[in-house]
């Protein structure tokens, strides 16, 4: 990869990773810090002839998953999987509704580490990174009609395990 195509590329997908990282962490700061251990992660890789293997997109959210979870991992010695845990909107209710959003994430955390490992795959690749289901395809090496299967049958688990019903 040349030099051109690394800056092309941090600045195609600086935001998109910058916002994701910010979501978990609550921090602009550490965003910013942690979105660069992504870019100087992806610089070692090309360097190390380790590169993406299948879509820029899907690996970058990878690292930046993993970034994440070593800096929570690294604040905290819990070895709670803070992936899912972290989802959160960013919102201005009330203190009874805030505590409603957050019992109901623990219970959202909890059902999806019951789906099979490829259900939570999708699901994190899918809502998680925000991944079209053609670069989910990609990034886990499975046609977009099994990437729907996996996402129909993970979202039906889910509203199953929350007795929540879905459209």
């Amino acid at each position: 990869m040349d030099p051109l195509s690394l800056t092309e590329t941090h600045d195609r997908f600086y935001p998109k990773i910058f916002r994701f990282i910010a979501s978990k962490v609550g921090n602009r700061e550490t965003a910013e810090d942690l979105t660069s251990e992504v870019f100087v992660r992806l610089l070692d890789a090309v360097q190390e002839c380790q590169g993406p293997q299948k879509t820029l997109y899907g690996w970058l959210f990878c690292v930046a998953s993993h970034v994440v979870n070593d800096y929570f991992r690294s604040k905290y010695t819990s070895k709670t999987d803070v992936e899912f845990m972290n989802w959160h909107v960013v919102d201005t209710d009330g203190p009874v509704e805030q505590i409603i959003r957050k019992e109901t994430l623990e219970a959202l955390h909890e059902a999806i580490g019951e789906l099979t490992d490829e259900q939570q795959r999708v699901v994190r690749l899918r809502y998680g990174f925000e991944m079209s289901i053609k670069d989910v395809a990609a990034e886990m090496g499975k046609s977009e009609g099994a990437v729907k299967m996996l996402q129909a049958r993970a979202v039906a688990s889910l509203s199953r395990m929350m007795n929540v019903s879905v459209l």
